[in-house]
């Protein structure tokens, strides 16, 4: 296939919604747009974990074995729960602006790698779009990892779009307390949804 087909396949699943997208949101809305970027940093390089593991055939190992797959997706599963347990128990409390993004951030990038890393879906993913574009003639390691760059730069971007957009929506309204905790709350109950439904999910390989 070609490399327009790739970029408009890429692209495509790049704007659909996932863990990654609704973690960065809620991570805006929680803890102000620093936090937000530095989380859309953390799952980047949590995306780039799964492109080295497809690249050198562990998303292979991962979509074979159901002992490494269940592991994988319930621990991932259960941190997404984890994390949208703790939006929801999020008191409206006045957090000096210094504390919020000299912790936030750290911490956010952080939960951003483990929230994309443990993301068993992504690996899957990778195993089974990327070697749809590459070719069996030239390196298949070095392919895989181009391509896999190339969806994580995407996605990364949507991300930062998304992490602006959420600040924007905030800041604009007069209401912006009171649509914080709304949004808090639909982020932290949509990233249950998705721990849940992850870990739901059935193998197909």
């Amino acid at each position: 296939m070609s490399m327009i087909t790739f970029a408009i396949a890429a692209f495509i699943l790049a704007i659909t919604p996932g863990p990654g997208l609704a973690y960065v949101v809620a991570k805006t809305v929680s803890s102000g747009r620093t936090a937000g970027l530095a989380s859309c940093i953390g799952t980047a390089i949590g995306g780039l974990v799964h492109v080295l593991a497809a690249a050198f055939g562990l998303s292979l190992v991962i979509a074979k074995s159901a002992v490494a797959f269940n592991a994988i997706k319930f621990v991932g599963a259960a941190y997404l729960v984890f994390l949208g347990i703790r939006l929801l128990m999020r008191k409206s409390e006045a957090t000096p602006v210094g504390d919020v993004a000299a912790q936030g951030s750290r911490h956010a990038m952080i939960e951003g790698v483990v929230v994309e890393a443990m993301n068993v879906k992504t690996a899957l993913f990778f195993l089974a779009f990327l070697p749809q574009f590459i070719s069996p003639t030239s390196d298949m390691t070095g392919q895989l990892a181009l391509l896999g760059s190339i969806c994580v730069a995407l996605n990364t971007l949507v991300d930062i779009f998304a992490v602006f957009t959420a600040e924007r929506l905030l800041v604009s309204e007069s209401l912006r307390a009171a649509r914080a905790r709304l949004m808090t709350r639909i982020s932290g109950v949509t990233m249950i949804c998705l721990g849940f439904f992850l870990a739901a999910s059935k193998r197909h390989i």
